[in-house]
């Protein structure tokens, strides 16, 4: 159970969706390799990415009411995280030699890449706002791992740029649900040092230019609408509704839950037309 917590099962379907741009409107349900690496950026990925951020989280997890649950990721004690390093290397490296298999040696560049992001984070950038949240860019690597595995076209520009805004985006969302541990426990973020307030104004902004992107780029107006709208959440949020207020657990869980409800649609609406995967 703490291992499961460890990959943050209420990210999965965010991967999952990242994973999805490129194949979309492929024929690929009937693929081996295709539901490999739909596996693979759920558990073993999670497990990796967070793990590493759980193990130098401990005193700021401890205090959080988040954690502790298949959602928001483990709570583990002292002994149970020194644990994760071996773990995490027993999870990955069957994998790794699989994706050499079926790759070839260029995927050890995904790999890298992946482990550089990480240790950027966990190393030099947690606690120096707002490089943190530059540093969320990382998750395209999803999109070039699923061209590769898939043998699918590789996605243009924009769809990695949009991607990098998405990830960030949900890194200060993320961020806000935590305010009041992480100032407890005397960690910095972007959304700590210039308060819950002036971080939703924050996401609001970037959803507002990720909604006029995917209208300029791909003349999205579905997928244009739902981002505008979550920007008006977010005005409403820091304007009328919850302010500088924190957020309920039952209510931060119930955001999570939302989520990934509308991830499922969101991930059948692009891979049906493709909408962030080709310029219109």
């Amino acid at each position: 159970l703490f291992a499961l917590q460890v990959s943050r099962p209420g990210l999965w379907l965010t991967s999952v969706w990242f994973y999805c741009l490129p194949v979309a409107g492929m024929d690929v349900l009937g693929s081996v390799r295709f539901w490999l690496g739909a596996f693979f950026v759920t558990f073993p990925m999670g497990f990796m990415v967070y793990g590493w951020n759980d193990a130098v989280d401990f005193e700021t997890d401890r205090a959080n009411p988040r954690k502790g649950s298949l959602l928001f990721g483990a709570r583990g004690t002292r002994e149970q995280l020194a644990t994760l390093p071996w773990r995490i290397v027993l999870v990955e490296l069957p994998f790794l030699g699989i994706f050499l298999w079926l790759i070839g040696p260029k995927v050890l560049w995904i790999g890298v890449a992946g482990v550089a992001v990480s240790g950027l984070y966990n190393v030099f950038l947690k606690g120096r706002p707002p490089f943190e949240i530059f540093n969320q860019a990382g998750y395209v690597l999803v999109l070039v791992f699923s061209s590769w595995l898939n043998d699918a076209p590789m996605v243009p520009w924009q769809t990695f740029a949009f991607g990098a805004a998405f990830a960030m985006h949900a890194h200060v969302f993320g961020e806000i649900l935590d305010i009041d541990p992480d100032r407890a426990a005397g960690r910095r973020t972007t959304a700590a040092v210039i308060g819950a307030v002036k971080a939703k104004w924050l996401v609001a902004a970037m959803l507002a230019a990720e909604a006029s992107f995917v209208w300029f780029y791909f003349a999205d107006w579905l997928f244009t609408a739902f981002l505008g709208a979550s920007a008006v959440w977010f005005v409403l949020d820091a304007t009328a509704l919850w302010k500088d207020r924190p957020y309920s657990l039952r209510q931060m869980t119930g955001f999570m839950l939302l989520w990934n409800v509308v991830a499922v649609v969101l991930l059948v609406y692009v891979w049906s037309t493709g909408s962030l995967s080709q310029i219109r």
